[in-house]
């Protein structure tokens, strides 16, 4: 089992962003505040404002939501799934990119979170 966390604003919303866009499922809650949702080995902790996660570290800085690291979907079809998050009104950080691994998109949560959405290439090279 993965784990990621993210800093949220609106756990309500996130969750339904997650499971209208990816077909998560809610896990676990904690008041309006903290949630738990899973989709194939992942579970993703969606922390809100009233937890410790939003408190300021020692070094001053407050924790906010966006930033590069992301979790990563993967998915069998990934035009299929960007019509989707196109129809929920997502944002997208940039045009879907094929690579030798594969295709990949950024799209951002409800709070800019990103999430990469990646379709596996059809094959794979074996490297020695």
């Amino acid at each position: 089992m993965a784990i990621a966390r993210y800093f949220v604003t609106d756990v309500e919303k996130s969750i339904q962003f997650y499971r209208e866009a990816f077909g998560f499922g809610e896990k676990e809650r904690r008041g309006s505040e903290f949630a738990i949702i899973h989709r194939a080995g992942l579970e993703l902790w969606l922390s809100g404002p009233g937890t410790t996660v939003a408190a300021p570290i020692s070094d001053g800085r407050t924790p906010e939501p966006g930033g590069w690291n992301r979790v990563v979907v993967s998915v069998s079809n990934l035009n299929e799934i960007v019509i989707r998050l196109h129809e929920l009104g997502a944002h997208f950080r940039n045009d879907p990119l094929v690579g030798p691994d594969g295709s990949q998109v950024l799209v951002e949560d409800p709070d800019g979170n990103p999430v990469e959405i990646f379709q596996p290439g059809s094959t794979k090279e074996v490297r020695s």
